[in-house]
């Protein structure tokens, strides 16, 4: 299958941050079946900068960007991320999501599903204060996470549930700082006519930046964008897998060999 081919199979899937999905009316696509463990190995070895292709590949206005900005935006929306993570920290005077999210006023809650059953979606920010965290999907994963040889490559740092917080904290502090933080305020020139313009916003910084947020609060040692393949694995190991691979190449990097049947 080609690349293109890939992406094409995928778009239903993994629309971008942690497995944000589509409708799932649609045909499953057939993939090689990968080890998670090996997956997960893998995956946890790509620095966050590099995941610049896989980021822009769910961007909608990708098409109308180089490599050199991207991986410009990617490090500078990593940047904004972390330096937020320590601005709000300090305004609060704490650090742990749950304690931030009660210190900022937030309403969290930890339905099993959302409220539409036609997607797959594992968290979701709602103006103006409401974070809803779906544990559907964090007890699948939580299963696998119970394995030692699991949970030894994601290592104690990860709690699923609170990482998905702190990334959708990230959302309600963008909109709260929205006329000067760096994921709002830089644009996009789409077209001009004299004095008239179309400007618009760069949609994967702001998801950029939420991964680099939510991974700066919970200390994780690698990028929370490995959640996206480990989260769909408890709903499809074929489609993760496919997901793996996609993210592999995107990254330079070869896949590992799928299971012998």
């Amino acid at each position: 299958m080609t690349k293109e081919e890939l992406q094409e199979a995928l778009k239903p899937i993994a629309q971008g941050l942690f497995g944000k999905q589509g409708a799932r009316r649609y045909e499953r696509p057939h993939f090689p079946l990968r080890s998670l463990e090996e997956m997960l190995k893998d995956l946890t070895q790509i620095p966050p900068e590099e995941w610049f292709a896989y980021v822009f590949s769910r961007e909608p206005l990708n098409g109308k960007f180089k490599d050199s900005q991207r991986k410009q935006w990617m490090g500078k929306s990593i940047a904004c991320g972390r330096e937020y993570a320590g601005k709000i920290c300090r305004e609060y005077g704490c650090s742990e999501p749950e304690q931030l999210a009660k210190a900022m006023g937030m309403k969290v809650s930890y339905p099993t599903y959302p409220e539409k059953a036609d997607r797959v979606l594992f968290a979701e920010f709602r103006e103006p204060d409401t974070i809803h965290i779906y544990m559907d999907a964090v007890k699948k994963a939580g299963k696998f996470l119970a394995k030692p040889e699991i949970s030894e490559i994601l290592t104690d740092k990860l709690d699923i549930a609170n990482l998905l917080l702190a990334h959708e904290l990230f959302h309600y502090v963008e909109e709260k700082h929205k006329k000067e933080i760096f994921t709002r305020t830089e644009k996009v020139r789409l077209w001009s006519l004299g004095p008239i313009h179309n400007d618009s916003a760069v949609i994967a910084l702001s998801e950029i930046a939420a991964m680099a947020f939510a991974g700066e609060l919970t200390g994780l040692p690698y990028s929370p964008y490995v959640m996206d393949v480990f989260l769909v694995y408890g709903y499809s190991p074929e489609e993760a897998s496919g997901l793996y691979e996609e993210m592999m190449e995107l990254a330079g990097r070869k896949p590992c060999a799928p299971i012998s049947s």
